[in-house]
């Protein structure tokens, strides 16, 4: 990994509050958790995401013209060249993750299969089996896990290995929410094989979609399959930087809580999506907080199959930076004293911004 300049900085304070503003509003259970983040991860955090979510407009936006999404993500792989080259394009989003990827070793595998995974939607891919949909799943939310211990410099395999299964899990969660918009947009991503078991023809029923006990006890399957996963991603949670562990903690727990309602109401998420109420998330934050700062635990479960492309790229990048660093006699005081500079000046666009 090349080492960064000092003096390449891309976004401004003003970058970076677009960036907030494009969270505030497009998801805002996460927008709140991300305020139980330490400052130093929030912001980049929040890029992160902004980008994620441009792309994934860009793509659902492309129209359906023949070729449209096709030229939407070569246009976004283009972008992602040049954040990579360190020369992004004028948009916020871009200079905030340029600044993002620079200071923190971001491997580009990560983003190069978030946007693999949206070409897979714009395909209108379906899946046989769980291994589909979690193949799917570590593409649009592992790969979040994935940035996400990165930026908190959990790059062992354990930790990168569990953040990856909350990202899993939190998917899983939206499909078996969304099941019924879904399938209005001609989308469908329960596993084909579990609808069969159940004795529905999926092509007939993405016909038609309708609620039935035979789709209840499919997506009551999805959910204890993501359930499964969240309590993994558990002792990963608890060995990030204790910082860390409140905000993670509660996207985790209030995510895992959308899946509750579901059950609320009756696993129908055909005629209704499920919405956790402002009330319950509150009553849920104490006992979160409260379990946030857990000793570490040791989980030797290995990453799933389908996330470990993942894994590897993280674990990968954090083996070579130590290298390079050990080859530089400055190394690794040069990276931290360019890291506090850039916090310096990013806190510094801050005050600008607000006075």
């Amino acid at each position: 990994m090349p080492q960064p300049m000092l003096k390449t900085y891309h976004a401004s304070a003003a970058d970076l509050a677009a960036c907030r503003q494009l969270l505030r509003t497009g998801s805002r259970s996460f927008y709140a958790a991300s305020f139980l983040l330490p400052q130093r991860i929030r912001d980049p955090a929040i890029a992160l995401y902004a980008f994620c979510r441009i792309a994934d407009d860009a793509i659902d936006c492309a129209g359906d013209e023949p070729g449209a999404q096709t030229r939407a993500l070569a246009e976004l792989r283009h972008r992602l060249d040049r954040i990579y080259d360190g020369e992004p394009i004028d948009e916020y989003t871009d200079r905030a993750l340029a600044d993002v990827v620079a200071c923190f070793g971001m491997p580009k595998a990560l983003l190069e299969a978030l946007l693999e995974g949206f070409e897979w939607d714009a395909e209108g891919r379906r899946f046989e089996d769980l291994s589909g949909v979690y193949d799917y799943s570590a593409r649009v939310a592992g790969t979040v896990g994935a940035m996400m211990a990165a930026l908190m410099g959990a790059r062992s395999t354990q930790l990168v290995a569990r953040a990856c299964d909350l990202g899993v899990a939190m998917q899983l969660t939206n499909i078996a929410r969304d099941v019924g918009e879904d399938a209005r947009n001609g989308r469908l991503y329960l596993p084909m094989s579990w609808m069969r078991e159940a004795g529905i023809d999926p092509e007939a029923w993405l016909e038609k979609p309708v609620f039935n006990d035979a789709l209840a006890s499919v997506i009551e399957r999805l959910l204890r399959a993501a359930d499964t996963l969240y309590v993994r991603s558990d002792a990963g949670i608890a060995g990030l930087p204790m910082g860390c562990r409140a905000g993670i903690n509660a996207a985790r727990y209030l995510y895992a809580e959308i899946g509750r309602q579901v059950e609320r109401q009756g696993l129908d998420s055909i005629s209704r999506r499920a919405v956790v109420p402002g009330s319950r998330k509150m009553q849920l934050l104490a006992p979160i907080l409260g379990t946030a700062v857990l000793s570490p635990r040791y989980v030797s479960a290995p990453p799933l199959d389908e996330t470990r492309f993942l894994v590897d790229a993280v674990v990968y990048s954090a083996h070579r930076s130590s290298e390079e660093d050990a080859e530089a006699p400055a190394g690794l005081g040069g990276r931290v004293i360019w890291v506090l500079e850039l916090f310096e000046q990013l806190e510094e666009r801050e005050r600008a911004l607000t006075n």
